[in-house]
């Protein structure tokens, strides 16, 4: 019977495992399960990128899908996979702060590395400007992020939206102010 359950998981989206999720606790291990099937390597891989440690990247894995449940039930979730790479980012630079970045353990053999600590800044303000977006009104939170992380042009995004090009490119002017606008309000 588990494995006609199996079957029914994976041909159900992220959205409707996550709201099922959230529905029926009875099913919440088979639903983990397709999710870990599914989004295990992105973790995994994604904690590799900012440890460089194994035994450190699959602790990340294990605690991220043995808390997954708790933290779907917190959160709302727009888009699963790329909410599930922010909480695997956000684990990652946890575990680096408390470490100390300046030195990194690969293969038993610890590293001096200076850069790191400003790669983990980098991400803090990436992270930072990530959130700032996410707070951006309709259409400038998309027009922002089809032009600086899709990389389309004003004509393919007016075109992908069906909105005028003048909406777009006022709608990116006053995405870019008000983004400014509030970095230097949380400097100050």
């Amino acid at each position: 019977m588990a494995f006609f359950q199996r079957k029914k998981y994976k041909q159900l989206t992220d959205a409707e495992l996550v709201n099922l999720l959230r529905e029926n606790n009875n099913i919440q291990r088979d639903i983990i399960g397709e999710l870990y099937e599914r989004y295990g390597h992105l973790v995994m891989g994604t904690s590799m990128k900012y440890l460089k440690n194994v035994m450190d990247a699959e602790d990340i894995t294990m605690n991220i899908f043995e808390t997954l449940e708790n933290k779907i039930k917190a959160h709302e979730i727009k888009y699963f996979k790329s909410w599930l790479y922010m909480v695997t980012k956000n684990s990652c630079l946890m575990v680096l702060r408390k470490k100390d970045v300046s030195t990194i353990e690969l293969n038993g053999n610890e590293i001096f590395e200076e850069e790191d600590s400003e790669i983990v800044k980098r991400e803090v303000l990436l992270e930072a400007l990530e959130r700032v977006i996410e707070d951006l009104k309709e259409p400038q939170q998309t027009c922002i992020k089809l032009f600086y992380l899709d990389q389309l042009s004003y004509q393919e995004i007016s075109e992908k939206l069906n909105i005028e090009l003048k909406k777009v490119k006022s709608s990116i002017q006053n995405g870019k102010r008000n983004i400014m606008l509030r970095i230097k309000g949380h400097d100050e």
